[in-house]
């Protein structure tokens, strides 16, 4: 007989924990032994055996105490130069040997990054940015230059930021997708702490993202983007430069040529700094040079070491904006994706508008370089498109973009649906905000109020008491649109507005009036028919706060009304005088009537009315 759960089935498939002291005991041994072999300066061998042993294991207390083991091996190899000692060749392939051993367990440890243990994820991240910390300082140590400058380890750093991109696992089943644990470890731990990590990952992304292949392209750039929505605390002044995981990138770098001050101008690159110069990819965010004063020169970006470049405000807002612009194409919606896929990219596309004006524009070299991408979700249109069009309103209005089109483009996002979607308070605090200008014509004004009073014929009462204020004030801020509403109608008059004109400018709007809204004085809702009376009184009543109107719905109108306070009682039931006056007939009956009231009523010709109504 099988036994009675009072729990459901796991959903996933748990690994059975077995406690084998054995393997733990052999990776233990393994350790100490390679531990007095460093302390010696004697055989490594051993660690082939330690990481070979490690990899394969599958159960999650024994893969812990597996790679901790060999973190601590590989710190201590580290620490003794092993792994940067120069020689003969003998010395020579041994370092290779050391280095394919760490490269392995790298590999594993970045795999970890999907693995099923939270524990396992996190820990194998922590060791990860700790090794990356020891390989840099080590580099930086070995430095043969007469003036070393700090090193960072890019081999080591690629991996990680490969694992935090493309998510490989073990055994090669991923679906692609950071998990939100290690997300946010990575982010509150490294990336949004320290500049260095922050800068390294940035620049490394690029490459990543145009060297993945085409099947992990759209999850690589989700990935990217769940970490740099996040950022939210990209410096802004050159003194918040102030936090740096190698701690020897901590110190100032001598002043680079060109800038004033010739003491340091001797100073050579290192070799990774040459190798960033013949990688001109800083050159194409910076303006063209203009003429200074010989006292304040500036050095150009591409002519900076690493070191230079971490602690240049300029470098940073490059390599962000750099990391953007190769992210945002990936996202564009082409029409040529599957529904899928393309509606993958619209989300992810409403995800990047969502922080564009606040988180993006601003830490860009130049924001204007967004113009295209932003201009192409406008045209997409829908809830992209209204997104889009804040984004491009920020580009006109703080950056000086000339966009001559985006009140027609604003206009033709009035179509029937816009009063029906639920963005539509986003669509009227945005619509508030451009229209807000006292600049604007009078005729392109009277366009848009005068499209959203044809519309608000077919709108729920929740949009239309969002038209009327909104309307209320466009017209007091431009009294020269208030022959809208005292323009009076004639017999045979034709309203002259021209509803399917797509400029503002030429719908003869302004020639016309705002019947629509006088119209809903007999609305059968109560609120919009005493909202809409005050377009007939004196425009005396100061404008109206479009928040208190934007977030209602058909559930806070019916609350509105159920908890209002009731200042006289309705009537609940009508008295009709009966035939010849004699007595008077309920036609609401709450009880069942006494045989002398049923015929008085049938004698007098008057039966139930309301029953008579149902009666087909």
């Amino acid at each position: 007989m099988p036994s009675i759960r009072s729990l459901p089935e796991p959903q996933k498939k748990r690994r059975k924990v077995v406690h084998d002291s054995g393997i733990g005991a052999d990776i233990k041994g393994l350790e100490d032994a390679l531990t007095s072999s460093v302390k010696a300066n004697s055989s490594l061998n051993k660690l082939a055996d330690l990481v070979d042993l490690v990899v394969k294991q599958h159960e999650p207390q024994v893969v812990s105490k597996g790679i901790y083991a060999l973190y601590r091996t590989f710190t201590l190899i580290i620490l003794t130069g092993k792994l940067s000692v120069s020689g003969d060749d003998a010395v020579k392939a041994v370092k290779a040997w050391l280095w394919e051993r760490l490269h392995a367990y790298t590999d594993f440890l970045v795999a970890l990054l999907k693995d099923e243990e939270k524990i396992l994820r996190t820990s194998a991240l922590q060791i990860l940015f700790s090794i990356q910390r020891h390989l840099s300082t080590s580099q930086t140590q070995a430095s043969t230059s007469s003036t070393p400058h700090p090193e960072f380890h890019l081999a080591h750093f690629r991996k990680i930021t490969s694992g935090l991109l493309l998510c490989p696992a073990i055994g090669g089943e991923s679906d692609g997708v950071l998990d939100s644990d290690v997300l946010h470890v990575f982010y509150e731990t490294w990336f949004s702490v320290h500049d260095d990590i922050r800068w390294f990952f940035l620049r490394e992304s690029v490459a990543i993202l145009d060297k993945a292949p085409k099947i992990h392209q759209l999850s690589a750039s989700k990935n990217l983007l769940s970490i740099l929505e996040k950022l939210s605390t990209f410096p802004t002044e050159q003194t918040e430069l102030n936090e740096w995981w190698v701690t020897e990138f901590g110190a100032k770098p001598p002043k680079p040529k060109g800038s004033n001050g010739d003491e340091d101008d001797d100073e050579p690159m290192s070799k990774e700094g040459e190798e960033e110069v013949e990688d001109d990819w800083r050159k194409f965010f910076e303006d063209e040079p203009a003429p200074q004063d010989t006292k304040q020169k500036s050095s150009r970006l591409h002519k900076l070491t690493i070191h230079q470049s971490l602690h240049s405000l300029s470098s940073h807002k490059a390599v962000f904006t750099r990391a953007w612009l190769t992210l945002l194409p990936r996202l564009a919606l082409t029409g040529r994706e599957s529904e899928e896929e393309q509606q993958e990219k619209k989300v992810l596309a409403v995800r990047v508008l969502n922080v564009m004006h606040r988180g993006v524009l601003p830490h860009l070299t130049r924001a204007v370089l967004v113009m295209d991408w932003i201009a192409g979700c406008v045209d997409y249109g829908g809830s992209l498109g209204l997104l889009a069009l804040n984004g491009l309103f920020t580009l006109m209005k703080d950056y000086n973009l000339d966009y001559p089109s985006f009140y027609t483009r604003l206009y033709a996002f009035l179509d029937r649906d816009v009063l029906h979607l639920k963005h539509r308070a986003r669509f009227f605090r945005m619509t508030e905000l451009f229209l807000s200008s006292t600049h604007l014509p009078a005729t392109l004004l009277a366009s848009f109020i005068k499209r959203l009073s044809r519309l608000s014929l077919n709108a729920p009462p929740a949009a239309i008491v969002m038209v009327i204020p909104f309307t209320y004030n466009i017209l007091k801020k431009h009294p020269a649109l208030m022959v809208m509403i005292h323009r009076d109608g004639e017999s045979g008059f034709e309203d002259p507005f021209l509803p399917d004109e797509p400029n503002p400018l030429s719908t003869n709007a302004l020639e016309s009036s705002l019947w629509e809204l006088y119209s809903h004085r007999n609305h059968y809702h109560a609120t919009v028919s005493v909202l809409c009376k005050v377009f007939s009184e004196a425009f005396t009543k100061p404008g109206y706060a479009m928040e208190d109107f934007l977030d209602h719905s058909y559930a806070t109108l019916f609350d509105t009304d159920v908890d209002r306070k009731i200042k006289k009682e309705p009537a609940l039931a009508m008295e009709v005088e009966g035939f010849g006056g004699s007595a008077k007939i309920d036609l609401f009956p709450s009880t069942r009537p006494e045989t002398d009231e049923v015929d008085l009523v049938a004698a007098s010709g008057v039966n139930d009315v309301v029953k008579e109504l149902w009666v087909f």
